[in-house]
């Protein structure tokens, strides 16, 4: 990537960023105008902790110690470029089985009609790998032809050796699927290791 990509990408999160709408249910998610990414994983992975990185604010999306807090798909818009989702978590298992149906209704209809969705971040916590849930939601994005890509999270909780280790063992462990983008990414949302990697990533997906 080059300089000018680069600071393009710093400027596109940094820039102003507007929450537009929290959609509970199919109805109510709101037009695609704008390329999307759409951010998902296992409750409690780091979805809202990896968003508030991305975009330098502390409190964009909400951060709760509560597994299964998050229980709508939230919209943020950076500028006129680009939008992000951040969606329910899934696998949290003290959630009612009519929730949890509600929840895999809604991001059923989201992500098998949304136009613009250019990506999808698939979450994996760094210190446990993929999951039974994780290859499910794969599983899932694989059917619906959705592209996808794997971001490892909380990889301050490994030694720079150990987040090699998972790199690879991610990778490996997830095999060749006809949606998934080979590339697997570590991130912290505390230290911010990965964060400007990321970035620069999305902002190719960004209107110009």
């Amino acid at each position: 990537m080059t300089r000018g990509e680069a600071e393009f990408a710093r400027k596109l999160f940094a820039g102003p960023c507007e929450f537009l709408a929290g959609a509970a249910d199919a109805d109510a998610i709101p037009p695609s105008r704008l390329p999307e990414i759409a951010v998902v994983g296992r409750s409690n992975v780091g979805k809202s902790s990896l968003l508030n990185a991305l975009t330098g604010r502390g409190n964009l999306a909400r951060v709760s110690n509560t597994p299964g807090r998050t229980r709508q798909i939230n919209f943020f818009a950076l500028g006129s470029r680009l939008m992000l989702a951040d969606l329910p978590g899934y696998g949290f298992a003290r959630v009612s089985r009519s929730e949890s149906d509600r929840w895999r209704a809604l991001i059923s209809a989201y992500l098998m009609g949304r136009a613009n969705l250019r990506r999808v971040l698939l979450l994996v916590d760094a210190r446990r790998g993929l999951m039974p849930p994780d290859r499910e939601a794969m599983d899932f994005l694989d059917r619906a032809a959705t592209p996808y890509q794997l971001v490892l999270t909380k990889a301050d909780a490994l030694k720079p050796d150990a987040t090699a280790e998972a790199l690879a063992e991610t990778k490996d462990a997830a095999g060749n699927r006809p949606a998934l983008y080979p590339i697997v990414l570590a991130t912290s949302a505390k230290s911010g290791a990965g964060i400007a990697e990321l970035r620069q990533a999305l902002a190719e997906f960004a209107a110009r």
